[in-house]
């Protein structure tokens, strides 16, 4: 079972339980670990084969009742919950909550043609397959509005695409202030903030992985000010087609905390890490 296929059927329990006016946490709790499937560097079928639930409660946001959650997803197919609903997810009761629909055509839905999400609802009513539950135009029209509604809010996030993976991006951090602090990189002298132009700046190009990479110490005005001209780092990459800029630093607060890690992708530096301590274990 692909990771996305995994995530969607966690966000579409968190639409049920906002249907039911469940605990908002909960649902909360859900949707992250929806993202955390999102933001997976590997298969989450290969977790579960090789380490099981274990192995999925070292996952960030992932706990017991998560991984029993996603383990038997993935083994069985079947989606169940270890809280008060049991068994099967109600898609009954997710199809009601929708304008339009009343208990009896979301069992038809459920029983005739055999749905069980949104995403599947929605590209059955685009087919027409509901007009053979009797569902009118006018009816099919308000349904077909309040799923586009309800997909759109809820919109999953889709992984960094198009940029080096944050592993090789840590990579190219750590090699760069090991060998700044052992002076074996040249120097630059910056224009800003160096008004003696003394060579202070150490400067890391190179290849990984099919990227050109340079990487140096900023020399913002945030950095002098908050005193971080030697912690955060810069990293400039250019694959021929794509160019980007990160910037890797020590993180200060939360459960990242003393850790390096690539700003705007910090869910994907906390599976990195995570998924290091398993494959150490």
């Amino acid at each position: 079972m692909e990771n996305r296929t995994v995530a969607e059927w966690l966000t579409n329990f968190a639409d049920y339980l906002d249907a039911t006016d469940a605990n908002p946490y909960r649902a909360r709790a859900y949707r992250r670990a929806a993202e955390t499937m999102l933001q997976l560097d590997r298969p989450v079928s290969h977790i579960v084969d090789s380490d099981g639930r274990k192995g999925l409660e070292e996952l960030p946001g992932i706990g017991s009742h998560l991984s029993y959650t996603i383990d038997t997803l993935v083994r069985t197919g079947e989606f169940r919950t270890m809280n008060s609903e049991g068994g099967h997810v109600d898609c009954e009761r997710l199809f009601a909550s929708l304008p339009g629909i009343g208990p009896q055509l979301a069992r038809k839905i459920r029983e005739e043609l055999g749905l069980q999400t949104l995403e599947e609802l929605e590209q059955a009513a685009h087919e027409g397959r509901l007009a053979g539950l009797k569902v009118g135009p006018k009816r099919l029209r308000g349904i077909m509005d309040a799923l586009a509604g309800r997909l759109r809010r809820r919109r999953m996030p889709e992984p960094v695409r198009g940029e080096p993976p944050v592993a090789d991006l840590l990579t190219v951090d750590q090699e760069y202030r090991d060998l700044a602090e052992k002076g074996g990189l040249p120097t630059l002298a910056p224009r800003r903030f160096n008004p003696q132009h003394q060579p202070w700046l150490p400067l890391l190009q190179g290849k990984r992985g099919g990227w050109y990479y340079r990487a140096e110490y900023s020399n913002s005005a945030l950095a002098h000010r908050l005193g971080q001209t030697r912690d955060w780092v810069v990293i400039s990459f250019d694959d021929g087609v794509v160019s980007g800029q990160r910037t890797v630093v020590t993180e200060t607060r939360g459960s990242l905390r003393g850790q390096r890690v690539v700003r705007g992708r910090e869910v994907e530096c906390q599976v990195h890490y995570q998924l290091s301590v398993i494959s150490n274990q």
